[in-house]
């Protein structure tokens, strides 16, 4: 065997492995998510169901979690790529000697634990209403404690960095000239920063914007602390996991997924029909004969797997409708009592030999044999109840019965005798 076969073999057995460590934990939490157990399982499979996306969809706090979830994503997304584009721009002209120790200011947050910025979050914004003499039931006080508006704020202290760093990378390439130059032919700051800085800074806010949302959907550390009387999706997911999880959660992480795949392939898909479009205005590519195939589908692998993903969503839903797992949940249950039932009777037929095997070992000792009076337990018969009173033998033994005599007896304190 050559090197070069061997190294093929190599390359192929890591690649296998590493996106079976990366992916493989997706695809069996996407397979529990069709399996009928109350816990989410693929060994032993029950039953193939989709109730679980009903309980899902049934579940208001879930509903509600998405929903606040994506407010507060929304808010985060402009507030950070507002400061994280303002920060980069200040970065490529501030004097130089400064640069390094700015940079490092500006990245400083992402180093912060997030817990740590949840809490101080919160302790600042409350100091801030406190200093600027907010008062219960006041706008200001009802704002600096309104758990959407402490959460956005605490995770675009970091996420912004996320943004600059995003708009450091794109600013790199860009010339510098072409804004002196429009300044130059009279255009004021204004126009230069709308007509040739924003339009060569939009691909970076498209990813800064989708890296934001990403960031604020997912946090749990920060959130946890500013959200106070809400709840996110990362929030309410905490707690069901703290009270005992079903299939659900895997039901939800499989829509994620498909989501995630859909967008992939759609913004591929797009790229790949762009870059024909140039490749055919500047005459490098042809346009190509007609055929079955719709014109973005033609030498566009992204958008013939986005349609097929698109049909294959499609089926699911409308078998979904019309499928039902009680006959075979039935089924399961009637084989799980016969086995039950085996073991059972397998338990009991063990049971019987071991006693014929030993039948001496078997014979409860008999109760006769224990004296009446002997006193039972470690501590005998001293915390009997009897023990305390006893008028019967109190009449007949005047020192009293039981252990302690009749100290106890409530006619020791007033006796008119």
């Amino acid at each position: 065997m050559s090197s070069a076969t061997i190294v093929r073999v190599a390359l192929g057995a890591y690649l296998l492995i590493f996106f079976s460590y990366l992916l493989g934990p997706l695809v069996v939490m996407s397979l529990t998510a069709f399996n009928s157990a109350a816990f989410p399982s693929v060994s032993p499979w029950a039953c193939f169901s989709f109730e679980w996306f009903r309980v899902l969809y049934d579940d208001k706090h879930i509903r509600e979690g998405i929903y606040y979830s994506i407010i507060i994503g929304v808010g985060t997304v402009i507030l950070s790529v507002s400061m994280g584009l303002a920060a980069s721009i200040v970065l490529t002209q501030i004097w130089p000697r400064l640069r390094s120790t700015y940079y490092t200011l500006i990245i400083a947050p992402i180093l912060i634990p997030g817990v740590v910025l949840g809490i101080s979050t919160l302790v600042f914004w409350d100091r801030v209403g406190k200093f600027l003499g907010a008062t219960d039931g006041s706008f200001l006080h009802d704002l600096f404690h309104n758990g959407i508006f402490l959460t956005i704020l605490g995770q675009s202290a970091f996420i912004a960095s996320y943004a600059m760093l995003v708009f450091v990378a794109r600013l790199q390439r860009f010339d510098p000239g072409l804004t002196e130059a429009a300044l130059d032919l009279g255009a004021s700051h204004t126009q230069a920063f709308r007509k040739i800085l924003l339009p060569f800074m939009r691909p970076a806010i498209a990813s800064a914007s989708v890296l934001a949302f990403l960031a604020s959907f997912e946090n749990y550390n920060t959130t946890t602390f500013t959200i106070i009387d809400y709840k996110t999706l990362t929030t309410v997911l905490a707690q069901k996991v703290r009270l005992g999880i079903n299939p659900s959660i895997s039901s939800l992480a499989f829509i994620i997924i498909v989501l995630t795949i859909f967008a992939a392939l759609a913004f591929e898909a797009s790229q790949r029909n762009r870059q024909r479009k140039e490749a055919i205005k500047q005459g490098k590519q042809k346009s190509g004969s007609k055929g079955f195939l719709p014109s973005f589908m033609r030498g566009n692998p992204a958008a013939i797997l986005f349609v097929l993903l698109a049909c294959v969503v499609i089926v699911m839903i409308s078998v979904a409708n019309s499928y039902s797992a009680k006959e075979c949940k039935v089924r399961v249950r009637e084989a799980r009592q016969i086995e039950i039932q085996q073991r059972i009777d397998a338990l009991k037929k063990a049971r019987a030999a071991k006693e014929l095997a030993n039948p001496g070992q078997s014979q409860a000792p008999a109760t006769g044999d224990k004296p009446a009076n002997a006193p039972s337990g470690a501590f005998g018969n001293v915390f009997d109840p009897n023990n305390l009173t006893d008028e019967t033998q109190e009449k007949e033994t005047p020192g009293g019965s039981g252990a302690f005599g009749n100290v106890f007896d409530p006619t020791n304190l007033n006796n008119d005798e």
